[in-house]
C-alpha cells in the first residue's frame, strides 16, 4: 500500500497546480512568462521521470501478479497506447540501476544521461537522440569510446535543443566511424518492414529498411514486373508473365512508384494459396475476408480481412475473380454454426473461418490483435475442464491474452448474444468486459437505432 506521505505529496502537487492554474498569464511580462515556462517544463520532466520509472518497474512483475503483460495492463489502466507504455519502459531501461544475480547493485548502462534525466533537465526527445546514436554505432566501436560519447552527449543535452543535439550526434558518429564502415551484423540489426495504419480512404503507408541482399532481389524483380505495360490493373489483358506488347507499354501512363506497387501486388497475389507455403493456424496462407450477403449483393461497404484491414466490396469481388485461392465470403448474419464434438480439442478450419467472421480479432477488452494473429480459445469452459469444441463456445484470443486465462487468473464466459466476456482476477483493480474494437459498426448502428446486428 502507498504510504500516507506519498499520497499526501501528490495531493500537495495537485494543490500547487491548482494555484498555478489560477495565475493570470495575461498580466505577466515576457520575462515572467519565460521564467514560468522554465519552471513548468522542469516540473513536467520530473513528473515524466516518475511515470517512466513506474513503467519500467511494472515490467519486473509477473503476469499473475498484475493480471497481464505489463505494457498492456499499464496502457489499459492509464488509457495510453500500448506503444506508449512500451516506449516508456524502453527509454527508462538503460537509465535504471541494475542488480546482479547475487544482489549487487550496478550503475545504469547510460549513467550520464540517467543523471541529467533524473535532474529534470532532459526530456524524452533528448534521450531518443542519445539512445538512437548509441544504437546506430557499429558493434566494433570500443566500449570505452561509447561511454565517452554517451557522457559527452548527455552534457551537451543540458545546453541544446533535441534537434541541435541530433546534429552534434551525427557529427560525433562520423568521428567515431570516419570511413563509414558497417559490418553485416550492423546492417542486419537495422532491417525492418513496418506496415502502417490504414487511413480512412483505405490506403496504407509502409516503411522498409532493406538489407543489401533484399534490395538486390527487389531490383531484379521490379526490373521485370514493374516495366511499362506489366501488371497494369487498368489493362483488360494485364500481363503478369512474358513480355507486354509495344502498344501496352506505350499506353501505360502509371508513374514508377505506381508500377512498382502494382508489381508487388501481382507477385504477392501469385503466391497466395500456394501449397508450398503450408498453413497458418490451420488455414492456407491466403486472404480471408468476411462480409454480409447484403453488402456483397449491393456491392457497397467494406469487407474485413483476417488482419483487420478493410477492403472495398468491389475490390473483394475483383480479388475473388483472379484465382481460386481466395476463400469464399462468409455470410455473418445467416451462417449456421459448425459443430465439433469432444473427440477433438482443436478447431476445424471451417470453425476458424466462422470466428474470423464473428470475432474478427482477439475478444479481450481493448486488444487490437486481428484474427490472423489469434488462437482459438475455449471461452465458455476450457477443454481440460470438460469444455466442448463447438463454435458457439469458442472465441478468438491472442497468445498473450490466452495465457491470462491459463496463468493470470482471468476468466471468460459466453454471453447470450455470442460475445465473449472477460472477467479480471478479483484481487486486481482491472477492467473486464467485451471487446468492441473490431466491430465499430455496432456502435454506429446503436446510435442510429436498433437494427440487425452483424
Amino acid at each position: 500500500m502507498l504510504s500516507n506521505e506519498v499520497v499526501g505529496a501528490f495531493a500537495a502537487i495537485n494543490a500547487a497546480l491548482d494555484t498555478v492554474a489560477e495565475v493570470d498569464l495575461r498580466a505577466l511580462a515576457a520575462q515572467d512568462l519565460l521564467q514560468l515556462a522554465a519552471l513548468t517544463e522542469k516540473a513536467i520532466r520530473r513528473h515524466t521521470v516518475v511515470s517512466h520509472d513506474l513503467s519500467q518497474h511494472l515490467h519486473q512483475h509477473s503476469v499473475a501478479e498484475i493480471g497481464g503483460a505489463a505494457g498492456k495492463v499499464l496502457a489499459d489502466w492509464l488509457r495510453i497506447s500500448p506503444a506508449e507504455a512500451r516506449r516508456r519502459a524502453r527509454i527508462t531501461e538503460p537509465l535504471t540501476e541494475r542488480t546482479t544475480l547475487t544482489g549487487e547493485s550496478l550503475a545504469p548502462r547510460q549513467p550520464a544521461a540517467a543523471e541529467a534525466w533524473r535532474a529534470g533537465v532532459l526530456d524524452p526527445e533528448h534521450l531518443k537522440v542519445i539512445q538512437r546514436f548509441l544504437g546506430d554505432l557499429p558493434l566494433d566501436v570500443p566500449q570505452v569510446e561509447r561511454e565517452k560519447a554517451e557522457a559527452f552527449l548527455a552534457e551537451q543535452a543540458r545546453l541544446l535543443r533535441p534537434d541541435q543535439l541530433a546534429r552534434v550526434a551525427d557529427r560525433l558518429a562520423i568521428e567515431l566511424n570516419p570511413d563509414g564502415k558497417f559490418s553485416d551484423d550492423d546492417r542486419a540489426r537495422k532491417r525492418s518492414f513496418t506496415l502502417g495504419r490504414q487511413h480512412p480512404d483505405g490506403m496504407t503507408e509502409a516503411r522498409l529498411v532493406a538489407t543489401p541482399e533484399l534490395r538486390s532481389y527487389l531490383e531484379a524483380l521490379l526490373a521485370k514486373f514493374a516495366a511499362p505495360g506489366m501488371c497494369n490493373p487498368a489493362d483488360q489483358t494485364a500481363v503478369t508473365a512474358g513480355e507486354p506488347a509495344a502498344a501496352q507499354a506505350e499506353a501505360d501512363t502509371r508513374t514508377l512508384g505506381q508500377r512498382q506497387h502494382d508489381a508487388l501486388m501481382a507477385m504477392l497475389r501469385s503466391k497466395l494459396g500456394d501449397p508450398k507455403l503450408g498453413q497458418h493456424n490451420g488455414l492456407p496462407v491466403t486472404v480471408i475476408v468476411t462480409a454480409t450477403m447484403q453488402e456483397l449483393q449491393d456491392k457497397t461497404g467494406y469487407a474485413v480481412t483476417g488482419g483487420g484491414g478493410l477492403v472495398p466490396m468491389r475490390d473483394v469481388i475483383r480479388m475473388a475473380s483472379h484465382a481460386y485461392h481466395y476463400l469464399a465470403l462468409f455470410d455473418s448474419v445467416t451462417g449456421q454454426a459448425l459443430w465439433l464434438g469432444r473427440s477433438k480439442r482443436l478447431a476445424t478450419p471451417d470453425q476458424r473461418i466462422v470466428l474470423h467472421a464473428r470475432d474478427r480479432g482477439c475478444t479481450a477488452p481493448g486488444c487490437t490483435v486481428p484474427g490472423y494473429g489469434c488462437q482459438v480459445h475455449h471461452a465458455a469452459k476450457d477443454w481440460k475442464d470438460g469444455g466442448n469444441t463447438n463454435v458457439d463456445e469458442l472465441g478468438f484470443a491472442c497468445k498473450c491474452d490466452n495465457l491470462l486465462v491459463e496463468n493470470g487468473g482471468w476468466l471468460t464466459r459466453k454471453l447470450p448474444n455470442g460475445d465473449t466476456q472477460w472477467i479480471p482476477p478479483p484481487q486486481l483493480p482491472l477492467t473486464g468486459g467485451v471487446n468492441t474494437y473490431h466491430h465499430p459498426e455496432r456502435f454506429l448502428r446503436e446510435r442510429e437505432g436498433p437494427k440487425r446486428r452483424k
